[in-house]
């Protein structure tokens, strides 16, 4: 993995995209295609960036570059025809409200050869991607649960970045819980170990590291000899975006840098919520009106529903949504978590949660400074309350402003539970910790992911 603005990506992934980056390019450009496509006082360099930039985000909304996206020729074909009609669609816009940008009757030609060439770098890097020269190897020290946890993310790993866990070495007074099989001989040193397995990285996975059995000189010598040296809080910070709070220390978030909460990064942004908001209420504005009509029409309640939220330091503020509920749906007052297929809900709320409309009135929440358009989803103070009493680190999350989207919104279920807000304050975490522009465009792209597909809606 690669750090680039504090947010891990895939080394491979980041190739790939460079790679098929340059070969939209080189395709868009090419002079025969241009001969055969524009006319000849057209420049065509303007017009093959927009092409290629288009078709790369296309992709990246359909998951290509994602790490824990499946990877072989079946999912990749069945991606790539998708992601390049959705990006033959955009282009369409585009060339409507950018005339500088044209295409000529050869457009199907060179979306064929993109396509074409995609699909050949793919099969190629996919090829390399599972070479025992490019897997990664890891050693774990310690056999407890976080070890069993390192092991299951190793499992669970199908994208281009994948590592092999060789082993686990036990540590003694930690119960061990992984299987006999997956423990490493202790009859030899951890240098020697890494060295007759091929493996680069060491993973230390040991609770108590104050234990006389913590193998200090040992994690030294391997040090010395070239081996990567890695704390388990780091580890799955790294290859799961997620800071596990199981195996948290303070000493992590007071020592581990990011939190950047400088002016620069606050006006930066600043602008980009203003600038994604704006754009967002002006391509979506005949949906909401469309909306709007249906709620009215549906059973004559109030178009828009207010809830109070917890905000920034902890500050209440008035969330607004689509009302997606019947109008007595809390006549008790007791607030509670929404549930699957949660008979409060309405049947025009019902679709306009799947596709997320109901979230878009946010936007005047982001234009009067109280959210972001990206960060931790706010929840409602009785929630608040509850969860800052039985998960630690929870209040860390309202250090920022919350946001329409965020980083578990895309990459973890609707959380309904209080084990789910616990998995989902560990991606919150990481996104508080290493926020930046990069990863508020990440982000973006794969929210379009979510909304189209429908993932992780109530």
């Amino acid at each position: 993995m690669i750090r680039i603005f504090h947010h891990y990506v895939s080394k491979m992934g980041f190739m790939l995209l460079l790679m098929e980056l340059l070969i939209l390019l080189t395709v868009a450009a090419a002079p025969s295609v241009t001969w055969l496509g524009r006319r000849q006082h057209d420049s065509p360099y303007l017009s093959a960036l927009a092409f290629a930039l288009v078709l790369v985000f296309s992709m990246s909304t359909l998951g290509m570059y994602q790490n824990n996206s499946r990877e072989d020729i079946k999912h990749t074909l069945l991606r790539i025809l998708p992601s390049f009609a959705l990006g033959f669609g955009l282009l369409s816009m585009l060339i409507g409200v950018a005339p500088a940008i044209q295409f000529g009757p050869s457009a199907l030609v060179v979306f064929m050869l993109g396509a074409l060439g995609v699909l050949l770098i793919r099969l190629a890097v996919l090829a390399s991607s599972r070479s025992s020269m490019l897997m990664e190897r890891v050693i774990l020290v310690g056999d407890g649960a976080t070890a069993s946890d390192c092991l299951a993310l190793a499992a669970d790993r199908a994208g281009l970045h994948q590592f092999e866990v060789v082993g686990c070495v036990p540590v003694a007074g930690e119960p061990s819980r992984v299987a006999a099989q997956a423990l490493l001989p202790a009859d030899q040193s951890l240098l020697a170990l890494a060295r007759s397995h091929g493996a680069t990285e060491i993973v230390i996975t040991v609770g108590d590291r104050r234990n006389g059995a913590f193998p200090v000189r040992q994690l030294l010598e391997c040090a010395l000899g070239g081996l990567r040296i890695t704390d388990a809080a780091t580890f799955f910070e790294r290859e799961a975006c997620q800071i596990r709070i199981d195996s948290l220390q303070p000493s992590f978030l007071i020592f581990g840098g990011g939190f950047d909460q400088s002016f620069l990064r606050a006006a930066v942004k600043r602008g980009f919520d203003l600038t994604a908001s704006a754009a967002i209420c002006l391509v979506t504005l005949p949906l909401m009106l469309l909306t709007a009509a249906l709620i009215v029409a549906e059973d004559g309640g109030p178009v828009f529903y207010q809830q109070q939220r917890v905000g920034k330091n902890g500050r209440n503020f008035n969330v607004l949504k689509f009302r997606s509920m019947g109008q007595d749906a809390e006549r008790d007052g007791q607030p509670r978590w929404a549930s699957t297929d949660d008979p409060r809900v309405t049947r025009v709320g019902y679709w306009i949660r799947k596709l997320r409309i109901d979230e878009l009135p946010q936007m005047l929440n982001v234009f009067k400074g109280e959210m972001s358009f990206v960060g931790p989803r706010p929840e409602r103070g009785y929630f608040v309350e509850q969860l800052c009493g039985e998960v630690a680190y929870y209040n860390v999350r309202h250090t920022i402003k919350p946001g329409i989207t965020g980083l578990a919104q895309v990459r973890y279920r609707y959380g309904a539970s209080v084990n789910d807000a616990v998995q989902k304050l560990q991606y919150d975490l990481y996104y508080v910790k290493n926020n930046s522009l990069f990863l508020d465009l990440l982000i973006l792209i794969d929210t379009v992911q979510v909304v189209l597909f429908g993932k992780g809606s109530r």
